[in-house]
């Protein structure tokens, strides 16, 4: 009883900022109903599209992931010469599994956000993250960002939900106005 008292609470402090767009009320009531189903949300499996892009150079991803508990598993499909590995992180902790292959491209911020990391990113903004604005129109749209900085500046998570199934369907994680995150789910199941 006390964990649904206190993600009540936290749904509710962190919805405030949620300006009505298209579908006003609605929408927020639906963005509310999301992020108490996926702060309960313990397990859950997703194929994704993660398109990195650092500016210079953009890669893209086929990604398989899984969540038991504490614990997820993500593994690439794309491209077929890094298929095959696997970063598994139960609770802080993270280890990533390979043969003869290390993948790595970088972080694309200061706080450590990597393809590998993108879906776990979106998955916190869509639980935690301060819900700006949300849309309903055939997606809800809903859009978190830091409420102590301008729009355009700092991380800014956009999250696009079946208003049905309640799936996330796509998410993007931009940077001072840059999106360097994309990421098109299929098959995420609850």
């Amino acid at each position: 009883m006390r964990k649904a008292a206190v993600c009540v609470l936290t749904m509710l402090l962190l919805l405030t900022g949620c300006k009505a767009g298209a579908g006003g009320d609605k929408a927020q009531e639906l963005a509310l109903a999301i992020r108490g189903e996926y702060l309960a949300l313990e397990n859950w499996t997703a194929n994704c599209t993660i398109t990195a892009d650092y500016g210079q150079r953009i890669y893209e991803y086929g990604v398989t992931s899984a969540q038991v508990g504490d614990d997820l598993t993500l593994t690439i499909t794309r491209p077929e010469t890094a298929a095959g590995i696997s970063a598994r992180i139960a609770g802080e902790q993270g280890k990533l599994e390979y043969e003869g292959t290390i993948l790595e491209t970088g972080p694309l911020d200061g706080d450590g956000l990597t393809p590998v990391s993108a879906l776990p990113a979106l998955l916190k903004a869509a639980r935690e993250g301060y819900m700006d604005s949300c849309t309903l129109e055939e997606t809800l749209m809903v859009l978190c960002r830091d409420p102590e900085r301008r729009p355009g500046e700092g991380t800014e998570t956009s999250l696009w939900f079946d208003p049905d199934t309640h799936a996330l369907l796509r998410g993007e994680i931009a940077l001072d106005g840059f999106t360097v995150i994309r990421c098109e789910i299929e098959d995420f199941v609850r």
